[in-house]
C-alpha cells in the first residue's frame, strides 16, 4: 500500500492532516486553530495541489500536499464556503459554492467573479447553501451545482449562465441536495443525495428517479428509531464513486441530521443493490463526507459529523477507526504522499 495523506476539515478546529494512517494529526493554518473548513478540493492534474475554504478567511492553496498554505485574495472572506472544484482541462478555472450561489476564477485564483445562479429567494431555507459544485468530466463547460434546499442547477457555458433543473420530487425536501456525483461512460448518470434517499438522472437532470436506501441500524441490528415511528429509509449525505470502478459507490447515511447513528452503504452493481459495510464502531451521527483519490483508489476515508473517522485500505472491504476524534467534521480528502 502506497503512503497517503488524510485531510479533515472541521467546524471549530480548522483543517487537520495525518501522514501516518490516522495515528497522529497536525493542525494547518487554514482557518486558524478554531476556524471552520467545510470544503476541500484536490487538483486533477496534480495530486499534491489542494484548495481549502474557510468561513472566516476565504480560500487557501497548497502546492506541497498540505505542508504549507497560501491564502488567496478573494471576495469570499467572511462567507460560508461549502464546495470547491477545479476544471480538469484547465486548472486555472476554479469554481466555489458559497451561501448562496458561488464564485468562479479563470486565472488560478488571481481574480474572482460571482456566479449568476439566481437562487430562488422564496426557497424554504434562504439563503440556500451550494453544497456541491462539480465540473462535468464529459464536458468541462458544463458545471453542476446542488443546493440546500433549492434543487440542482446546471451551466452549459462554464458558469456564464445557469438554469435550475426540474424538481427532483414533489416535496421541498426532494430539493434538499447534499452531494452530487457523475458516472461517465457507457451508462452515464447524475446522482444526488438528500434526506429522501438517492436521486438518479440518466437524461442530464431533466427527469429523476428517487430511491430510498435502507435505514440505519443499531448495534443489535435493529432499525434505529428515536420515537414511535420506525424509519423506512436512510438520510443520505456524502457520496463517492470508486475512481477505478464506476459500478462501486459509497454513500454516508444516518437516521437524520446530525443524527444519533450513521453508516456507510455500498453498491457494487451500479446501484442495483445496496449493503451496509461493516464498521468497527457504530457511527455516532450521520456519516457526513467521504474521500478517495484516483492514484490510491483503494484508500477511502470517511467521517461522521460528530468526529469519528473511518479508514479503508482495501476498497471498502474492511475498515478501521483511528483513535483520534474531532468535533464537527465537514470535509474529507485523500492524497497520495
Amino acid at each position: 500500500m502506497s503512503d497517503y495523506s488524510i485531510f479533515i476539515g472541521t467546524v471549530g478546529n480548522g483543517l487537520q492532516v495525518s501522514r501516518d494512517r490516522g495515528r497522529s494529526w497536525r493542525a494547518t493554518p487554514v482557518g486558524g486553530l478554531e476556524g471552520n473548513v467545510r470544503a476541500l478540493a484536490v487538483y486533477p492534474d496534480d495530486p499534491h495541489r489542494l484548495l481549502a475554504g474557510s468561513d472566516a478567511t476565504g480560500i487557501y492553496r497548497s502546492d506541497d500536499n498540505g505542508t504549507t498554505w497560501e491564502k488567496l485574495d478573494s471576495p469570499m472572506e467572511g462567507m460560508e464556503i461549502w464546495a470547491i472544484d477545479v476544471d480538469p482541462e484547465d486548472p486555472d478555472r476554479i469554481y466555489v459554492g458559497t451561501r448562496p450561489d458561488g464564485f468562479r476564477s479563470v486565472d488560478g485564483g488571481g481574480t474572482w467573479e460571482a456566479l449568476p445562479m439566481g437562487v430562488d429567494r422564496s426557497a424554504m431555507l434562504y439563503p440556500p447553501r451550494t453544497t456541491k459544485i462539480l465540473v462535468d468530466p464529459n464536458d468541462s463547460r458544463t458545471i453542476w451545482a446542488g443546493t440546500e434546499v433549492n434543487g440542482v442547477y446546471r451551466s452549459g457555458d462554464g458558469g456564464e449562465t445557469w438554469r435550475r433543473l426540474p424538481d427532483i420530487g414533489p416535496s421541498p425536501w426532494h430539493q434538499d441536495n447534499h452531494c452530487l456525483a457523475i458516472r461517465n461512460g457507457d451508462r452515464r448518470a447524475i446522482y444526488v443525495t438528500g434526506p429522501e434517499g438517492l436521486a438518479t438522472s440518466v437524461d442530464d437532470g431533466e427527469t429523476w428517479r428517487i430511491e430510498a436506501l435502507p435505514p440505519v441500524r443499531d448495534e443489535k441490528g435493529d432499525v434505529f428509531s428515536t420515537g414511535e415511528r420506525v424509519p423506512d429509509h436512510a438520510y443520505c449525505r456524502g457520496m463517492i464513486i470508486k475512481p477505478d470502478d464506476p459500478d462501486t459507490m459509497f454513500i454516508g447515511t444516518g437516521n437524520t441530521i446530525p443524527g444519533e447513528v450513521g453508516g456507510i452503504q455500498r453498491t457494487r452493481d451500479g446501484g442495483e443493490t445496496w449493503e451496509y459495510v461493516s464498521l468497527p464502531v457504530l457511527p455516532n451521527s450521520v456519516v457526513y463526507w467521504l474521500g478517495t483519490h484516483p492514484e490510491t483508489p483503494d484508500v477511502i476515508a470517511a467521517a461522521s459529523i460528530f468526529g469519528y473517522v473511518y479508514l479503508s485500505e482495501d476498497g471498502g472491504e474492511t475498515w478501521t477507526k483511528p483513535r483520534r476524534e474531532f468535533g464537527h467534521v465537514r470535509a474529507v480528502a485523500v492524497t497520495p504522499s
